[in-house]
């Protein structure tokens, strides 16, 4: 079994830690937090060890009534990896730490790509990272894109890809965030920081990149134009689209028109939070015209990188090829059943 610690349990790594958890070769040695809430209590409530990442702050866990197995170092020191979910920029002060007891570490996508060794996307990259110290988990609408964009490359080939991304305010518990009642150009200038994130993926692609952010919570909603090296019908896209596992094809007769009825279909599903590992692509949208396809897809940003972080876990320590660990990651989730 793979020991695998998490420093950082919010968002994304309480959803780690429930997926690592759920694989057959992977246990969780624990989780760390800065500080006691709600999330700390529900780390103890389903078992995971809890540590403290800010050693100074150990007895703020024991005045909140939480005991904690300990300092976040002697977590680092236990485990075969590190999955660092913490806040951007964070992951990069904690890689001394990791470096200190020479444990191979994951961070996230709002840290530097200098950082690492590799980022990393399983559908697209997943042999770069075999064997690396620090490997970039890349952010989720990076992930979505790449995943989109690799099949095409490999059936098709691809020229250029045009892509609007119109961005949630904010995840449903950051009462902080925003824009309230406002669109905005994010950023006003071009691109956005997601094509040339995506070029860490692909080195040699062509992409220009648009943002903006919206008053919603639910997910992001993305708008590509794809110009192919050759002209495809739109039916062959959807073929090859619905190959992939980690692409949901929404069909009409589902009648779901937006991110509302796509996050009530989840919960209706059973998925754990709602969550939508998955690019979710509207079956009706993609549109061909001679060579550039068009087509529209939903980001769940709280979970499409989820898989990812536990394929990534598989690559940095040698124990599965891609298509195995996308398989056994897959099957222990439900996705694509």
């Amino acid at each position: 079994m793979i020991k695998v610690a998490i420093n950082g349990y919010g968002t994304i790594g309480k959803r780690v830690a429930d997926a690592v958890r759920a694989q057959p070769d992977m246990e969780v040695l624990g989780v760390a937090k800065t500080r006691p809430n709600f999330e700390a209590e529900t780390a103890i409530d389903k078992g995971f060890p809890l540590y403290a990442a800010i050693e100074e702050r150990e007895d703020q866990f024991a005045a909140a009534g939480l005991d904690i197995a300990g300092p976040v170092a002697e977590l680092v020191d236990a485990a075969d990896i590190v999955v660092d979910a913490t806040p951007s920029g964070i992951g990069a002060e904690n890689k001394s730490l990791y470096e200190e007891y020479d444990t191979p570490a994951l961070y996230q996508g709002g840290e530097d790509a200098a950082l690492v060794d590799t980022s990393f996307n399983a559908r697209s990259n997943f042999e770069d990272a075999v064997d690396a110290d620090h490997v970039r988990v890349v952010s989720c609408n990076t992930t979505g894109l790449s995943r989109a964009i690799a099949p095409l490359r490999e059936a098709f080939g691809v020229e250029k890809v045009r892509a609007t991304l119109v961005r949630r305010g904010g995840d449903p518990g950051q009462t902080s965030r925003g824009p309230i009642n406002d669109i905005l150009p994010d950023p006003v200038t071009i691109p956005s920081h997601h094509g040339p994130d995506v070029e860490t993926i692909f080195d040699d692609l062509d992409i220009d990149t648009l943002g903006m952010k919206v008053p919603a919570t639910l997910m992001h909603m993305h708008s590509l134009n794809v110009t192919l090296e050759e002209a495809v019908d739109a039916a062959e896209v959807r073929d090859l689209f619905g190959d992939e596992s980690r692409l949901f094809l929404i069909p009409k007769h589902m009648s779901i028109d937006g991110s509302g009825k796509l996050k009530e279909y989840a919960l209706d599903a059973g998925r754990p939070r709602g969550d939508i590992w998955e690019n979710a692509v509207w079956e009706e949208s993609i549109s061909t015209v001679g060579r550039d396809l068009y087509l529209f897809q939903g980001i769940h940003q709280e979970s499409d990188v989820v898989p990812e972080n536990v394929d990534a876990i598989r690559a940095v320590t040698g124990s599965a090829d891609a298509e195995e660990s996308i398989r056994t990651t897959n099957e222990a989730l439900g996705i694509g059943l």
